[in-house]
This record gives C-alpha cells, sequence and structure tokens, in this order.
C-alpha cells in the first residue's frame, strides 16, 4: 500500500469516528428533546461549547479585530445557523433520526443551487441532474399524502436550507474574515437569541440533564477535532462522503435507544438522495468541472451555531493546507 492510500485510509477511518461522535451528540439531543424545548436545550449547548472555542482562539495568531469584513453576509450566515441549530434540535427531538438525516442529506443538493447566484458557479447538465434525483429522494422520505407530515418534517427541511446556506455564504466570505469571527458570530447570536426566549419556554434541569448538555458539547468538540485530523490526513474526495455513515449509526441508535425501525421508503429515499450527493462530489472531484466546489470543500454537517465551525477550527490550529487542497491554495476559501 502506497503512503498516499495509507493516509486516505487513516483520514476516512478518523472521520467515520467522528461521523460517529456527531451521532451520539444527536442522541443526547434526542434524550433531551423529550423534556425541554430547543431552544433552551440550543441555549446550553452553546454556553457549555463556549470554553472549548475558547480554548480554540488562544491559537489564532492572525492580527485583526472581530468587526466583519462583510457585516450583510456575515449576518444573513448568522442568522441561518440560528435558524438550523433551533430547526435541527427540533427535528432531532420529534422526527426518528434515520428520517431526519435522510432530509438533512438534501444540503449538498441545496448547495450546489445556491452556488449558482451566491459564487457565479455554472451547473452543467449532469450536477442539475443529480439535484433533481435527490429532491426527488427527499419527496420520497416525506411521501406527502402518504404519511401525516408535522413540524418536524419543515424543520428538518429548514435544517437543511439553513445549512447550506450558511455553507455557500463561507464559501463567498471565508478567504476575507478571520477565524474567530467565523467561529463567535454564530454562538454569541445563539446565546443572546436563545437568552431572550429562554424566560418562557424554561424548565429547570437537574444535573444529570445538565451534565447531557455538557457531553453534547464535548462529542461535537471531539468529533470536530477528528474531523480536522481526517482532512488533514486524507484527500477532501475520500473524507467528504463519509458523513453519510450517519443514516447507519441513526438506524442503530434508533433501534437501541427509542424503538424507531426505518421504513422502506424511508431507507429508499435516503439511499437516493445519498448516491445523488456522492455523484455531486465526484463530478466536483473531476479536473475543470466546477470553478469553486462548494460541496467538497464543505468539512461541516449542518452549522447549528452551537459549536466552533470546524474548517475555522482547521484553520486557528494552523495556516497550512490540508492534502488534497493544494490546487485551491490561490482561493483560500474555507467551510
Amino acid at each position: 500500500m502506497t503512503d498516499a492510500a495509507r493516509s486516505n485510509l487513516l483520514g476516512a477511518a478518523t472521520a467515520l469516528a467522528g461521523f460517529a461522535l456527531f451521532a451520539v451528540h444527536d442522541v443526547t439531543v434526542k434524550v433531551l428533546g423529550g423534556s425541554y424545548a430547543p431552544f433552551q436545550i440550543v441555549f446550553f449547548n452553546v454556553l457549555f461549547a463556549f470554553p472549548l472555542a475558547t480554548v480554540m482562539l488562544m491559537r489564532e495568531t492572525a492580527p485583526g479585530t472581530l468587526r466583519p469584513v462583510h457585516p450583510w453576509w456575515t449576518a444573513l450566515r448568522t442568522g441561518a445557523a440560528l435558524a438550523v441549530g433551533v430547526s435541527a434540535f427540533y427535528a432531532f427531538s420529534t422526527l426518528p433520526l434515520a428520517q431526519v438525516y435522510a432530509i438533512i442529506f438534501a444540503a449538498p443538493l441545496i448547495i450546489t443551487v445556491l452556488s449558482i447566484p451566491i459564487l457565479g458557479e455554472r451547473v452543467g447538465a449532469h450536477r442539475w441532474a443529480a439535484v433533481a434525483v435527490g429532491l426527488i429522494g427527499v419527496l420520497v422520505v416525506l411521501r406527502p399524502g402518504a404519511q401525516s407530515l408535522g413540524l418536524g418534517h419543515l424543520a428538518a427541511l429548514v435544517a437543511a436550507v439553513g445549512s447550506a446556506t450558511a455553507s455557500v455564504i463561507v464559501r463567498k466570505i471565508g478567504r476575507d474574515e478571520r477565524s474567530a469571527v467565523l467561529m463567535l458570530y454564530p454562538m454569541v447570536a445563539n446565546v443572546a437569541a436563545m437568552a431572550a426566549i429562554l424566560p418562557f419556554v424554561y424548565r429547570p434541569m437537574p444535573l444529570v440533564d445538565l451534565g447531557w448538555s455538557a457531553l453534547a458539547a464535548v462529542l461535537a468538540f471531539i468529533a470536530g477535532l477528528c474531523m480536522i485530523a481526517a482532512y488533514r490526513r486524507a484527500d477532501a474526495a475520500v473524507v467528504a462522503p463519509m458523513q453519510y455513515s450517519q443514516i447507519l449509526w441513526a438506524a442503530l441508535f434508533g433501534a437501541l435507544f427509542f424503538d424507531e425501525r426505518p421504513d422502506t421508503w424511508t431507507w429508499v429515499g435516503a439511499g437516493i438522495v445519498i448516491l445523488s450527493g456522492l455523484y455531486i462530489v465526484v463530478r466536483e472531484s473531476v479536473v475543470g468541472v466546477s470553478r469553486h466546489t462548494p460541496v467538497l470543500e464543505t468539512k461541516s454537517r449542518p452549522e447549528t451555531g452551537t459549536m466552533p465551525r470546524i474548517s475555522a477550527m482547521l484553520r486557528a490550529r494552523s495556516t497550512a493546507i490540508p492534502p488534497g487542497y493544494e490546487a485551491l491554495a490561490k482561493d483560500r476559501r474555507s467551510d
């Protein structure tokens, strides 16, 4: 086995470990969601994540202030992250885990569409076909008319759209903004917004539930470190598809802890969405097909504003370019 192959294999395994930890994080959110409003869960989640984010920020050496270079784009990205946090946590609280993942996996398809007006990307017939097929997969999961759709399904769709919006905006402004701005603005906005709502929904939390909240923050942070290590070791085209492994963890954890059994149509729809996303990753990996590769460069899960963004953490730790991104050095774009 060559060194490159060994490095890619190790990177893929590290990414799989990271996404497994993210899945456990989502289980903790679902457990808490049975007793508390998503606003309260988000508030404490981000509160416990702040010390961890501070540790990462201590590593950043780039000079500057916390004033964004692109205030309006930063505000829009922050608003999208807020929407994703509340909607994703609500969706995990009310829907089966596998169904939430199947819907949120549509984010790369939406990223492809949004890259046209925001990044000026040209999307060819192949990727348009993948987007269309992927959206059909989402409809298969939702099955409107065949099952009753509720706020949880709408929340999962909002999370997918909001995540895609935040990712594409970072594609646009990431090379100009400091890591501190990318990391802190969504987290600070989350604390402020959730604190304003908290008096209306607050329920006293026993120590054990506060422990669950702290555990969720720690799991997300460690998972982020795993993703940093993965992108440093392996090509982006190898690491990016590993996110779809979460559907397997969702099925396992859903069965073990919540008595959830995804039906056949959920698996069929999830398979269609995953294959469409994988095809877009493959197309973006082909030299000359995509100028910005927005999906391939998306290193984070849906940005909820409750934890430091993975690529911002990566850039705060080092200015080195991860393996597989040398060709993108001139752009210096980050997720």
